[in-house]
C-alpha cells in the first residue's frame, strides 16, 4: 500500500498532490471505460480520450495558476 501513495504524494509522502489523484483517477477510469468497451463489443477511442483528459488537466492547472494571481 504504502508505493500506491507515493504515487499520488508529494515529496513528504504524507500530503495528497491534486494533479497526482488527478491523473490517477483519469487514468483508472480510462482504464475502466476501455475494459467494459472490450466486454460489451463497443469502440473505445483510448488515444482521444487520453488526449481529452490531458487537455482538461492542462486547462484546470492553467486556470489554478492565472486564478491565483503568481
Amino acid at each position: 500500500m504504502h508505493k500506491w501513495l507515493e504515487a499520488v504524494t508529494g515529496d513528504d509522502n504524507q500530503t495528497l498532490e491534486p494533479s497526482y489523484c488527478w491523473g490517477a483517477v483519469f487514468a483508472l477510469a480510462g482504464l475502466g471505460l476501455q475494459i467494459y468497451c472490450s466486454v460489451t463489443g463497443k469502440a473505445f477511442d483510448l488515444q482521444g480520450y487520453g488526449i481529452g483528459a490531458g487537455a482538461l488537466l492542462a486547462g484546470l492547472g492553467l486556470g489554478k495558476k492565472l486564478g491565483s494571481g503568481q
